[in-house]
């Protein structure tokens, strides 16, 4: 038995019985056909890849000097046969690929509605999806369930069967809203509105994470992925109504403050508009929002403005604060002052007085 540093190799593989390879078995229709387009990939690509490397150990054993049977032509230096087998074998393998690549974009185009809740089950007409509204925060996530009137931090719980819509945005930072058994990867971005259509048809638990890189708790911004049947999704929306515990502009803003590895918070009720003034960048109270500002602009540019308040131009407000005001723009007494750091240390220039020194060499 093969031993590295007197581990034996033959033990290694049952060290991975515990792995998961969740993108390779998902529990959604989305991410089913994601891992399918994968697998179909992977399996055109390898129709070069293995007869390459299998003809390479041939030829280099037909051709190899020891062999007595080998054929030498000096004056070969072209074959038909052969660029045709060349040339058009990857030719067809990337018409293929470019095929399935334009009709999967289509397909699983996150802000395109489903058409089917599994292989050869199409959605129910007059199907009502969930409405599901995500807000990266730093170092959580939030879900607002607005049809329902509920909210969670950091736990998203599923009906199966159900198409959901989800909307995404992000208070601060460009964050990725990534459960790899629903669906791909989608960006939440400050001030913007993404969109997900997806399904899970499996009841289960997973977790889901940021795929992007967003600061010192990123590494434990994740979120419990909860897959229920109709009736448990039912009960678990009737728990968090009986909570009492309710979710308003004040406490979003508490929300918003960078905070780790918080734990799973449930909140019966939701203040209505949450969402629109996080995508809106105005939670903070008297902050005007962004669709009132570039409203205002709108008007102003086009020579009717009707008595708005003055507002800001200059970009977006901060989340939460007041916006620093340029260094440009401040009064002399409003800059300050600091201590000189390339003040000389002597009264006389350096080397002023030996210009051949070597303190004027190495220190100017």
């Amino acid at each position: 038995m093969i031993r590295v540093s007197g581990f034996p190799l033959a033990v290694l593989p049952f060290l991975l019985g515990g792995c998961d390879m969740v993108v390779m078995n998902p529990t959604g229709d989305i991410a089913l056909q994601q891992r399918n387009l994968i697998l179909f990939s992977v399996g055109v690509m390898l129709l070069i890849i293995v007869p390459v490397m299998a003809l390479t150990v041939l030829f280099a054993w037909r051709y190899r000097r020891g062999n007595p049977d080998k054929v030498y032509d000096p004056h070969f230096d072209h074959s038909t046969t052969l660029e045709l087998v060349i040339w058009s074998c990857p030719l067809l393998i990337i018409i293929a690929l470019s095929a399935v690549t334009w009709t999967s974009t289509h397909l699983l185009d996150p802000f395109r509605p489903l058409e089917r809740l599994a292989p050869g089950v199409p959605v129910p007409p007059d199907t009502k999806p969930l409405n599901v509204q995500v807000v990266a925060l730093d170092w959580k996530w939030l879900f607002i369930y607005p049809d329902l009137g509920v909210a969670t931090v950091n736990e998203l719980a599923l009906p199966v069967n159900v198409p959901v819509r989800f909307s995404i945005t992000s208070t601060d930072q460009f964050n990725t809203f990534y459960a790899p058994t629903l669906a791909g990867m989608i960006y939440a971005m400050p001030a913007m509105r993404s969109e997900l259509n997806a399904v899970l048809n499996k009841p289960g638990e997973s977790w889901g994470y940021s795929g992007n890189y967003s600061g010192r708790g990123y590494s434990d911004m994740r979120f419990k992925l909860r897959g229920v049947e109709g009736p448990d999704f039912e009960r678990w929306v009737a728990e968090l109504k009986a909570s009492g515990v309710g979710l308003a502009l004040p406490d979003l803003v508490e929300l918003v403050k960078p905070s780790e590895r918080v734990s799973v918070m449930r909140f019966a009720s939701v203040e209505e508009g949450l969402f629109d003034r996080a995508v809106n960048r105005c939670i903070e109270p008297g902050k005007p929002c962004m669709v009132d500002v570039m409203r205002r602009d709108m008007e102003t540019s086009a020579g009717h403005a009707h008595g708005l308040p003055d507002m800001p131009r200059c970009g977006p407000e901060p989340l939460v604060g007041d916006k620093p005001k340029p260094a440009l723009q401040r009064a002399p007494e409003e800059k300050g002052s600091g201590p000189n750091v390339t003040k000389p240390t002597q009264s006389d220039p350096p080397g002023g007085l030996e210009p051949g020194s070597a303190y004027n060499r190495d220190h100017q």
